[in-house]
């Protein structure tokens, strides 16, 4: 059995309770990357319409597992972007509830946590996702949709929830793995 990556060993948590995120594609990126965990490296997965870039950083929580088999998304709200690989210390502050459908499947729950860096200057005290500006969560959820209909998937909200049921999402993920 090969060794895992260093990335991949991380606990979901951090010892104040707070989530590793492991990045992978940096905001304002055109490109969707993505974490070769047997290869231990980040590969190009799909470029974005022109015009479309991520809205901030986009990432996962090491060892957990969502109901589409990855490791549950997680997007952060911070000062501006990182690089591909950097573990952002989060606090989870809400979700958007969705279901995603591809070509001619069955609809799965892709539901996209939302959090927020706990060193941000700017986010850094928000701890429930109505403390953040409605319009941005908004756009937020209007980018998801349209990631996904980029990616040739249908991405329906189903709605939105606070931290304390992000939490429980996640503790779902990490009970999966």
């Amino acid at each position: 059995m090969p060794e895992l990556h260093p990335l991949l060993r991380l606990p979901p948590r951090t010892d104040e309770g707070t989530v590793n995120v492991v990045v992978e594609t940096p905001g304002g990126s055109v490109h969707k990357l993505s974490f070769d965990d047997e290869r231990g490296v980040f590969v190009l997965k799909k470029s974005l319409p022109v015009g479309m870039t991520f809205p901030h950083d986009f990432g996962f929580v090491p060892r957990t597992k969502a109901g589409d088999g990855d490791p549950i998304d997680v997007l952060v709200l911070h000062d501006g972007p990182t690089l591909p690989g950097v573990v952002v210390e989060a606090r989870l502050v809400g979700v958007i509830e969705a279901e995603q459908r591809e070509k001619g499947g069955p609809p799965q729950r892709n539901d996209r946590l939302i959090a927020v860096g706990v060193k941000s200057r700017t986010f850094g005290r928000v701890h429930e996702l109505t403390q953040l500006p409605r319009e941005l969560v908004d756009d937020l959820e209007r980018f998801f949709v349209s990631y996904s209909t980029a990616l040739g998937k249908e991405l329906r909200p189903l709605g939105r929830a606070g931290a304390e049921r992000a939490e429980a999402l996640l503790d779902e993920a990490v009970a999966k793995r």
